[in-house]
């Protein structure tokens, strides 16, 4: 039978280079004028008078950062999310994004479909907009690269190393959520021998497949923060190299580390300790040093932007590095600190 030129291909007909780039990527990128509707090799980004652009990059490979069969959406809405944690943590407001992705072989067009859902729902949550890219044929896996641009007062960005001794120490939402909901994609079986119900299953799969880092902390770290950075190796990994970053050294109280009900009941469970969730990685929530005179002002607008926000412990003058008290006071120990891509000790 005869295609008319007005027919929409079917889901499992092949797709060039071009017409994915016109169908999927330019919807993306039309509310973004210095991308030009994808029709130049470069975008154009404007940024706001005295303002000052901050730039980040992060990607996904199938089989590291999710997981063979993994849903499109999610894939899409965690590409870019996790840019958008590291813009968060320095304060800064999201503006645009360039995409690389490379496909192991010829895309079905519902996967397209489903991934470009995934990125639209992001961009509409985060606020920003797709202004370019690449797209390739790889003969390894599935990989979506982002370059993510936001946007600070000049000079204000929150740098990683501002910490200062007496400093308190905080961090937003919760933690080790996704470390759960990763162990329970990978065994079908965890889900029952954790005893959880939907909501929380759905809540602890959510947190690992769709993170929603806290863009609304973004204001309140420019206000008041001295350094920031988000939490993605790991708490206790990532609170080293924040103290690290400034020469300095810090404790954290285990006991203040803010738990989801979910996360809870599977510690009760005995599905994991808590040493698991403050290494397993993954949170994309921000993790702040505030000196001690901005606490009530930093305490007091998170909860104005409605973001939870918890004092977990102190930056100290010690550079020897830094430790987790248990409830005795006792300095934890732990097999690893953290998510490190080539050494699985850390």
């Amino acid at each position: 039978m005869r295609r008319e030129p007005n027919d929409r291909p079917s889901a499992d007909a092949p797709i060039s280079e071009q017409a994915l780039i016109a169908e999927f990527w330019v919807p993306l990128a039309a509310d973004f004028p210095g991308a030009f509707s994808l029709k130049d090799d470069c975008a154009t980004i404007a940024c706001p008078p005295g303002g000052e652009l901050v730039v980040t990059t992060d990607g996904l490979i199938a089989g590291v950062h999710f997981l063979p069969g993994e849903d499109a959406f999610s894939v899409g809405w965690k590409a870019l999310a996790v840019n958008v944690s590291d813009l968060t943590a320095k304060g800064a407001t999201p503006l645009a994004y360039l995409m690389s992705v490379a496909l192991p072989e010829a895309p079905e067009r519902a996967w397209l479909a489903r991934f470009a859902e995934g990125l639209a729902a992001a961009q509409h949550a985060f606020g920003c907009h797709l202004a370019g890219g690449d797209t390739d044929r790889t003969p390894g896996p599935l990989s979506v690269t982002i370059t993510a641009f936001g946007v600070v007062p000049a000079g204000r960005m929150v740098r990683r190393g501002g910490g200062r001794p007496g400093d308190h120490v905080y961090v937003s939402g919760t933690i080790g959520d996704a470390a759960l909901g990763l162990a329970l994609k990978r065994d079908t079986d965890t889900r029952a021998r954790w005893g959880l119900d939907d909501k929380a299953y759905r809540y602890l799969e959510g947190r690992f497949s769709r993170p929603r880092p806290p863009t609304a902390l973004a204001p309140v770290l420019l206000a008041c923060a001295s350094a920031a950075m988000d939490v993605s190796d790991g708490l206790v990994k990532d609170f080293g190299s924040l103290c690290g970053a400034a020469g300095l050294g810090g404790q954290i109280e285990a006991a203040r580390v803010p738990l989801s009900e979910a996360a809870r009941l599977v510690i009760a469970s005995g599905g994991a300790s808590l040493a698991d969730l403050v290494t397993g990685g993954e949170d994309y929530e921000v993790l702040a040093a505030v000196p001690a005179d901005r606490v009530e002002a930093f305490e007091q607008l998170a909860a104005t932007a409605d973001t939870r926000v918890t004092r977990i412990g102190v930056v100290e003058p010690n550079a020897a590095g830094i430790v987790m008290l248990d409830d005795a006071g006792t300095a934890m120990t732990f097999e690893r600190r953290g998510w490190d891509h080539f050494d699985q000790r850390v």
